[in-house]
């Protein structure tokens, strides 16, 4: 196990941590692009990132986001969690409004049709995704009466 992996969960359930975002993103995505997307906050820490793109559902213009995924042989599951805030992350209302969206994962692109998952499909996959990140459970508690979406980001070009 990554030694660093440990310290990124106790910091990740932090309640002070969602004031820090978009600090947290931007250093984030300047690493990638310096690393030319080899190499990431949550890499450093043995986590799987991937980088969202997808366009704005008012604007039109690309977003991108680093996010933590957890792997699955029919494509990547991502939640909208926002460190379990009240509110979801604005990535989510675009994901919701798009028909397609394309990852980075280690510096490969691919293009996804996202699904958002409900019900009992919703819980067994949120648990599998707790697996590769216990704090999601906190986050679940936290943002309580909101419910974290989770999509899984099919690949469209198999």
């Amino acid at each position: 196990m990554n030694p660093i992996k440990p310290v990124a969960v106790v910091l990740g359930r932090q309640p002070w941590l969602p004031k820090f975002a978009k600090y947290i993103v931007g250093l984030d995505l300047l690493i990638q692009k310096v690393s030319r997307g080899r190499l990431t906050l949550l890499s450093v820490a043995g986590l799987p990132e991937l980088t969202l793109s997808v366009a704005g559902r008012k604007s039109g213009l690309i977003r991108r986001t680093p996010l933590l995924y957890a792997p699955h042989p029919a494509g990547p599951l991502v939640a909208g969690s926002n460190w379990g805030q009240e509110k979801p992350p604005a990535w989510v209302g675009n994901l919701r409004a798009a028909e397609s969206a394309s990852i980075e994962i280690k510096g490969r692109s691919s293009t996804v049709t996202p699904r958002e998952l409900a019900g009992a499909e919703r819980e067994a996959k949120l648990a599998e995704m707790t697996k590769v990140w216990p704090n999601y459970r906190h986050y679940v508690e936290r943002a309580h009466p909101r419910v974290i979406p989770i999509f899984q980001l099919e690949p469209t070009d198999r």
